[in-house]
């Protein structure tokens, strides 16, 4: 028999390999690749393109999109690290084009909220990630290896994680920001900016990534704006947000980043604060 095998339909193989085992209650596209020792369970639907690694568990009521390199060794759709889990039908979502690469361990959501683990598209998830119940990652991000989320974390777009960085639970990450090494995240994280440390503190903002991503020059120099009135002019959150404000007035270009840091910023929690 060889190695791959499956039921082939107009001139198309799936492609699983034959140690693999697939539930007859999975949805895979004739296109999914599945690798040696593989297990999948009986509520996984997997769409086209997506390559899935040997030795890799996925389970629950997880959707996988498109396109996405699956490496070997991975956890997928288990229950959550929660003690108050009662076997509810909550979901692990992964939208197109991510790489997930190996040891990761993605947990479905909970009851207490909303009850879906979600990953974006076009994310790049590197070894030993973690993400638990109910975390919320946009797209475009990087997770260097070990990044570590609790519960209910949400990561905005374009997002990067250095290795070893830790976030607890109910953490909110804003879109453009960066962790460094080893960083502990304690606080939400505003948009743009870079913070190190054990609590983190913030840096800098990340204009290196900006300009990889083509900002203009106007947009950077709104950043730079809402950079000093968070951390430089030693002004209370509310009157930072005053200034923030009226930065869109004088260049409607930044109206977009001047709005997501506002909502962002609205959205902080008092007893958690930002990174400061």
């Amino acid at each position: 028999m060889p190695p791959w095998g499956g039921p082939a339909e107009a001139g198309t193989v799936t492609q699983i390999h034959a140690t693999a085992i697939v539930d007859s209650g999975a949805e895979l596209d004739s296109s999914v690749t599945v690798g040696p020792y593989t297990v999948i369970g009986p509520h996984v639907k997997v769409g086209a393109g997506t390559t899935i690694g040997p030795h890799c568990v996925i389970e629950g009521h997880t959707t996988i999109g498109r396109d996405n390199h699956i490496f070997q060794f991975n956890s997928l759709g288990a229950i959550p690290q929660d003690k108050k889990y009662a076997g509810e039908p909550c979901e692990l979502v992964i939208g197109d084009r991510n790489t997930i690469r190996e040891f990761c361990t993605f947990n479905i959501g909970s009851p207490g909220d909303a009850g879906v683990t979600r990953v974006g598209d076009d994310n790049w998830l590197m070894a030993y990630v973690h993400l638990a119940h109910d975390c919320i990652v946009g797209n475009n991000t990087i997770f260097a290896n070990n990044s570590q989320l609790a519960g209910h974390v949400h990561v905005g777009d374009w997002a990067i994680l250095g290795g070893f960085t830790v976030i607890h639970q109910f953490v909110k990450i804003g879109a453009h920001s960066m962790t460094a090494l080893s960083t502990t995240l304690l606080a939400d994280l505003p948009p743009f900016v870079m913070c190190q440390g054990q609590p983190a503190q913030a840096r800098s903002m990340n204009y290196e990534g900006l300009r990889r991503r083509c900002f203009s020059a106007a947009r950077v120099s709104a950043v730079k704006a809402m950079h000093k009135a968070l951390y430089r002019d030693d002004l209370t959150l509310d009157a930072a947000r005053l200034r923030i404000a009226a930065l869109a007035e004088n260049s409607p270009e930044c109206k977009p980043d001047v709005d997501m840091m506002l909502s962002f910023l609205q959205q902080v929690s008092p007893q958690r604060g930002i990174v400061r």
